[in-house]
């Protein structure tokens, strides 16, 4: 899936005199205030972090001293970009619509001109259901995980507007099991666009070097998660671990809101 990547930065932290008897603590603290929304100076969504403290710190000569502490941060950002591909669940379908949950907290929506004419609208036994009137399997309803075209996202809502009208668009099983068919429909509907197909398709190549590092963030979550389940009978998948990511970021972000609340702090972040 695009839009994930790895950014290493340093930060400066300032924590009040009285948090000093344990500023890793503290640090986690203020952190946890940047999960799950977007950040203009990193241009995308803090999903997880890693940190070391750079140096001892120091405290501001003030008449209110805090104390300055340098940081550097390895952070998992979710920054999607127009023409990049997602991948959520389907939790809503309607005639004119299709409504999707990606990573367990970004809401997606795919209005009915965005899905193009292959996709039929259809009830069937009080469900509804868009299925391809090419392949009669290919069906998305609620519950079928999809891979989206990203049009937009409004940064304070965290909403995308995706699209169904690149081939490559749909449900991700189907899609999966079916590479060449889609391969080869790109071709056709892509003729007289070659420069811009030439670009969608190394969409489907090897992930950047960047997205591996992303990837490997989240591999480490899945062993994490694995070695701390006794009753587990199946190792996450990568759609769990990202979806596992947001709970356990929602959770902390929650658990460290009213305690942040009580005690004065300010930090900064720079690049």
């Amino acid at each position: 899936m695009d839009g994930l990547n790895v950014s290493d930065v340093n930060l400066q932290v300032q924590l009040h005199p009285s948090r000093s008897n344990n500023v890793h603590k503290a640090v986690l603290r203020e952190l946890s205030s940047l999960l799950l929304r977007f950040n203009e100076k990193f241009q995308g969504v803090v999903l997880a972090y890693e940190f070391n403290i750079d140096k001892v710190p120091d405290i501001l000569p003030s008449m209110h001293p805090y104390l300055y502490v340098r940081l550097k941060a390895k952070l998992l950002l979710f920054s999607p970009k127009p023409d990049m591909l997602l991948e959520g669940k389907v939790v809503k379908v309607r005639q004119e619509s299709i409504h999707v949950i990606i990573l367990g907290f970004s809401s997606a929506i795919i209005t009915d001109k965005d899905i193009r004419e292959e996709f039929q609208y259809k009830t069937k036994h009080g469900k509804d259901l868009f299925v391809s009137r090419s392949h009669k399997r290919h069906v998305i309803k609620a519950g079928t995980m999809i891979r989206l075209l990203v049009k937009s996202m409004d940064e304070e809502t965290l909403c995308i507007s995706g699209s169904l009208l690149p081939a490559h668009t749909g449900s991700i099983l189907w899609l999966d099991n079916h590479v060449e068919n889609v391969s080869l429909t790109d071709g056709i509907c892509r003729s007289n666009k070659r420069r811009r197909g030439n670009e969608e398709e190394s969409v489907m190549q090897e992930p950047s070097r960047t997205s591996a590092e992303a990837y490997s963030m989240v591999d480490h979550y899945i062993k994490k998660s694995k070695k701390h389940r006794e009753s587990a009978t199946q190792e996450p998948s990568r759609s769990e671990a990202y979806s596992a990511i947001s709970d356990h970021s929602i959770k902390k972000s929650k658990k460290h809101r009213e305690s942040a609340m009580q005690e004065p702090s300010r930090s900064e972040a720079y690049h």
